[in-house]
């Protein structure tokens, strides 16, 4: 019997790229409640690698307070990223922002609402590209196929197809108009299965869209 024809790397395979270790997809590699994140999304860490990527880029997510970690499809993230999640938020109420609670030992706050300063759950699209070391604050979303620059630090919302550099991160332009970027979204080619997305990568990869188009007609 004749071979089947390869449609890109296996999603559930740590793992993809022969030789290169420190390349891992997160899917089968992340086993939390409070995070989910998409097929062939990956993680380049040629220090500690992708295995890490809880410890070394999640911070402050704690699961009594609620909020998640939701990443799509086909994002690529560079080493050093920064998830800031909302545990890392103190209290601005009272006159010190001191923790004092979490310590116990008589510094307990039973009263206390521990989700009350929550920003809601930071969400990043598919196919997103972060680069090195970039640092995304709590509550924030990532519209699909938006770019953040290496060291951005993005304290609010980018949209679809922006460009968002800088230190408050600001989007500084979107990679296509307006009219093609709705169009994108309608076509959402990252919920393809892999036989129809390793059909159409020439169009993919080609900004052909037209072919898009009509492959998803």
């Amino acid at each position: 019997m004749p071979e089947s024809p390869q449609c890109g790397p296996d999603p559930n395979h740590p793992h993809p790229m022969d030789g290169f270790p420190q390349v891992g997809f997160l899917k089968p590699l992340i086993d939390r409640p409070n995070v989910e994140i998409g097929e062939y999304t990956y993680y380049d860490d040629p220090v500690a690698g992708p295995e890490r990527f809880l410890e070394r880029c999640v911070r402050y997510h704690f699961e009594h307070l609620g909020d998640r970690l939701v990443i799509g499809r086909y994002c690529a993230i560079a080493a050093g990223v920064q998830f800031i999640m909302n545990g890392a938020n103190h209290r601005l109420d009272g006159f010190s922002t001191y923790p004092f609670a979490i310590f116990g030992k008589g510094w307990e706050d039973p009263g206390h609402d521990w989700a009350s300063g929550s920003r809601g759950h930071t969400v990043i699209g598919n196919d997103v590209w972060i680069g090195t070391e970039a640092m995304i604050l709590p509550g924030v979303t990532i519209g699909d196929g938006a770019i953040i620059g290496s060291r951005a630090v993005v304290a609010s919302d980018v949209p679809a197809y922006g460009i968002a550099v800088g230190n408050p991160a600001r989007t500084v332009k979107r990679r296509f108009d307006e009219a093609t970027v709705d169009r994108l979204l309608d076509i959402a080619w990252w919920a393809w299965p892999a036989e129809k997305v390793t059909a159409n990568l020439a169009a993919i990869r080609g900004a052909d869209l037209a072919a898009l188009e009509q492959a998803s007609n």
